[in-house]
């Protein structure tokens, strides 16, 4: 058997040893990298409010934050509009690539000549759209630069040429409605009836994922709100009541979730809704609480 004083000598022996290899250890420890958070990249969106106080509209200028490819959605007023587009392009900001129109209204597509003397540009739109280059079929597809994917939805009613526009970029979801669904209500049956608009909210845009943001084409909410309470005020028509009148504009702020909780137009199933109206079919429902709306 080893002597007491080689026991010592080896247990000094691998201490040494033990107290080298820690201490190369930790020496690597601090000289690797600090791993660095991933960020997730998203499609930046830009409101362009236009006659404020009159129209209240909204443009937007959307763009892939990898590309610098952007759209224009709707840049009715060119005086408000272009200022907007030629700060963007000059600096090498953005990289316009298209025209978008969510219906042929002047409010929403009468900017379009315009704009084409400034910006050589397809447009994609609705039949009806002024000098529209393109018309997406429902439901078909194209993308803006690497990341964001857009899907056209036909939801005919306020007009036969009404699409929304589904943009997807990651985790990101968007939907920019026109005037076929606004912040807590919906558009006029200018072309269509109850029937289409029951289909364009509680069938097409419904079935987006609840979290996808609503920016409409105009700033209607607090109007919305007053004849929402006239007719349900459940705790989240209170929550949108108190947010309008606390915040100016209320675009991106909302998802379709939101919206199946404080829209009448989207509660058409509702018993309490039923009752106030006097009807139970869906359809029936959407018409007369239009005619009630129309009245208020």
């Amino acid at each position: 058997m080893p002597s007491s004083r080689t026991r010592l000598f080896l247990s000094i022996f691998l201490m040494s040893l033990l107290a080298a290899a820690i201490k190369r250890s930790s020496l690597n420890i601090f000289s690797r990298p600090i791993a660095q958070p991933v960020t997730s990249r998203a499609m930046h969106v830009q409101s362009i409010p236009m006659w404020e106080g009159t129209g209240n509209n909204y443009a937007y200028l959307v763009t892939d934050d990898k590309s610098k490819e952007a759209v224009i959605i709707d840049p009715a007023n060119p005086p408000e509009v272009l200022p907007v587009l030629k700060e963007k392009t000059d600096s090498g900001a953005i990289k316009l690539s298209k025209i978008i129109n969510t219906h042929h209204h002047h409010d929403h597509a009468g900017g379009n000549v315009e704009i084409l003397k400034h910006y050589k540009l397809p447009i994609i739109g609705g039949k009806d759209c002024s000098r529209v280059t393109t018309t997406p079929d429902h439901k078909s597809q194209f993308h803006i630069g690497e990341g964001i994917k857009v899907t056209a939805l036909h939801t005919p009613c306020h007009t036969q040429d009404s699409i929304c526009y589904f943009f997807e970029d990651g985790s990101e979801r968007a939907v920019f409605t026109g005037d076929t669904l606004f912040i807590g209500g919906c558009g006029r049956f200018f072309e269509g009836n109850a029937t289409e608009m029951h289909k364009a909210l509680n069938e097409v845009l419904a079935s987006l994922p609840d979290d996808t943001k609503v920016y409409p084409g105009h700033e209607y909410t607090k109007g919305n709100v007053r004849f929402a309470k006239k007719v349900l005020n459940n705790d989240a028509i209170k929550k949108l009541d108190e947010f309008s009148q606390a915040n100016k504009e209320t675009q991106g702020k909302f998802t379709i979730g939101d919206e199946k909780q404080h829209n009448v137009f989207m509660r058409v199933n509702d018993p309490n809704i039923q009752q106030l109206v006097g009807q139970t079919q869906p359809v029936e429902v959407m018409r007369t609480l239009r005619e009630m709306k129309d009245r208020s």
